[in-house]
């Protein structure tokens, strides 16, 4: 796990699809070429390839890496300000009502969701404040009062 979440953002192009797969091929590279066996530098492919959608269907391992990764969500409501600003900024090449509208689907995926987070752990500590910073971020991305 701790592999996993040293190298899932590894490989990081806000205009690339395929971040994930890129970082579990250098992954399992790097972990080859220092001689880590290879059911290990397999298992910390799938880890990584887990972060993409932020599901877990590998186990109690993929959960609490995807947690780990969704955890800002859950922080508190300055820090998951500055998290907001930083992912616009990095993407400030898109349209903003583009980035809006798109945005507020990712973050609206979450929501429909009846847990954010898959581990009991992470649900105690970031469920409430998650789903109240997401619930935020998607009425100013929708242009909606609070």
């Amino acid at each position: 796990m701790e592999l996993a979440l040293w190298f899932h953002d590894a490989v990081y192009d806000p205009k690339a699809g395929d971040n994930e797969e890129r970082s579990a091929a250098l992954a399992k590279r790097c972990l080859g070429d220092c001689g880590i066996a290879r059911p290990v530098a397999e298992a910390v492919d799938s880890l990584i390839l887990a972060t993409k959608n932020h599901t877990v269907r590998a186990g109690a391992d993929a959960a609490v890496v995807v947690d780990v990764d969704l955890s800002i969500l859950g922080r508190d409501e300055e820090r998951f300000g500055e998290y907001e600003e930083q992912i616009r900024r990095e993407y400030a090449w898109v349209p903003a009502a583009v980035f809006a509208s798109k945005r507020a689907e990712i973050l609206e995926g979450f929501l429909a969701r009846d847990q954010v987070f898959a581990t009991q752990w992470f649900r105690s500590k970031y469920e409430q404040q998650a789903r109240r910073n997401l619930e935020a971020s998607v009425r100013a991305l929708r242009g909606r009062s609070p």
